[in-house]
């Protein structure tokens, strides 16, 4: 008997669950998510986003909020989210080979290079943890 593959959520259901995630836990945060990240866009619609942005790659959420004194000195935080079960990094640590990965990659590099915090998350867990570490300087909630 064959089984089923495991499947897991899907980047649009993170998503949504971690904009529920700031809206619960840090109402008085200003954040901003970019709607149009993950989803199958009419041709049209998609050109017009893409010449709407200053480059591709950019990350799927961004919080407007200075960091916790104990995690640094940051004044954003820019997030880009991956579904459970994506796997950014080879066994050495390096990058695995996939454009889309790269190019996020790279823009995260350049919001560093800025002076900001730019992190991918892999997960509810792993996004609600970087989250909480950045303000509120320690462990999760959970």
């Amino acid at each position: 008997m064959m089984r089923r593959p495991v499947r897991f959520a899907s980047e649009a259901m993170l998503h949504q669950q971690v904009c529920d995630y700031l809206r619960l836990r840090y109402p008085y945060a200003v954040w901003r998510t970019d709607f149009a990240a993950g989803l199958k866009l009419p041709p049209q619609v998609a050109m017009r986003h893409k010449r709407l942005q200053s480059s591709a790659g950019f990350p799927d959420i961004t919080i407007f909020e200075p960091s916790h004194v104990m995690y640094g000195e940051y004044p954003l935080l820019a997030i880009e989210l991956k579904a459970e079960g994506v796997e950014l990094y080879k066994k050495d640590g390096t990058l695995r080979a996939n454009p889309h990965i790269e190019e996020q990659a790279e823009m995260l590099q350049k919001l560093r290079d800025r002076g900001y915090k730019a992190e991918f998350a892999v997960g509810f867990d792993q996004a609600r943890d970087l989250i909480d570490q950045y303000l509120r300087g320690g462990t999760s909630l959970f």
